[in-house]
């Protein structure tokens, strides 16, 4: 009997997302795996790598191995997940979950997609994010690229390795309204940001905000390598960016020590 190949499946976009419902049928057509599903019961996009501390949080079984957490974030449904659903022996893989929209740049430290991978890689399991880049126009999506993808990166991955080393996870996006595109290997783009807040009076001339949707602006950064994540999708390519957790500027370590050997001369 050939050993099931386990997989946990997590979000940010909620346990009903088409995406995510997606992502499940089609790991399930990979031969030997098994897939168990916890994602938060409400929508968490650009919840970050938050854990919830306050208040207690319940899972709910939905189907088959296929389990919602009441109010929880993603970090929360993989934390939990491991501790509980695996009985010492982790998966073999996690994947967070196709998101509606891209997480490129700098957006990947608002991401809550992304995030379910990082506390994945925090508890040693093999993890990727993939996110689908859509016009939002279109309430639904298109996600047979993403699916046609992560199959592809599953099934090699589980007759090798995982290609990255420890606590790094593999970020993916996937170009808008394609049905084939070619991988390539990228870094996380330079993120231009501006502010997007929608001031509003409810009707009892109470002031509200709406925070809205950035438009997605790069530019290159100042590296050896070719492609940006953004630079790939605009091309019409599928961006496959490794992300570590070590956040340390290293470059600018000597120069603070000089700073501070500075202050210390005053």
């Amino acid at each position: 009997m050939k050993k099931q190949y386990n997989i946990l499946v997590t979000n940010d976009d909620g346990y009903e997302s088409k995406g995510l419902l997606s992502l499940v049928s089609a790991l399930k057509e990979i031969e030997d795996v098994t897939v168990t599903v916890v994602a938060p019961a409400n929508e968490k996009s650009a919840c970050g790598h938050s854990l919830t501390l306050v208040r207690p949080l319940r899972f709910i079984c939905v189907d088959d191995n296929f389990y919602k957490l009441d109010d929880g974030t993603p970090s929360d449904c993989v934390y939990l997940a491991l501790h509980s659903m695996f009985e010492g022996q982790k998966p073999d893989l996690l994947i967070s979950g196709i998101n509606r929209g891209s997480n490129m740049g700098e957006d990947i430290t608002y991401s809550g997609t992304a995030a379910g991978a990082m506390e994945g890689v925090l508890h040693d399991v093999p993890s990727i994010a993939i996110s689908q880049v859509m016009d939002y126009t279109n309430p639904d999506g298109d996600y047979f690229l993403a699916c046609k993808t992560i199959k592809e990166l599953v099934i090699k991955i589980k007759s090798g390795v995982f290609p990255l080393p420890h606590r790094e996870f593999l970020n993916v996006n996937i170009p808008a309204e394609l049905t084939e595109a070619q991988m390539r290997v990228t870094y996380a783009g330079y993120r231009c940001y501006a502010n997007d807040a929608h001031l509003h009076r409810n009707p009892r001339g109470e002031e509200y905000y709406w925070l809205g949707l950035h438009p997605l602006e790069f530019r290159a950064r100042d590296v050896a390598h070719e492609l940006s994540d953004y630079e790939a999708i605009r091309a019409g390519f599928i961006s496959l960016t490794p992300i570590h957790l070590d956040m340390s500027a290293y470059k600018s370590m000597n120069a603070l020590q000089e700073w501070m050997n500075a202050i210390e001369e005053i």
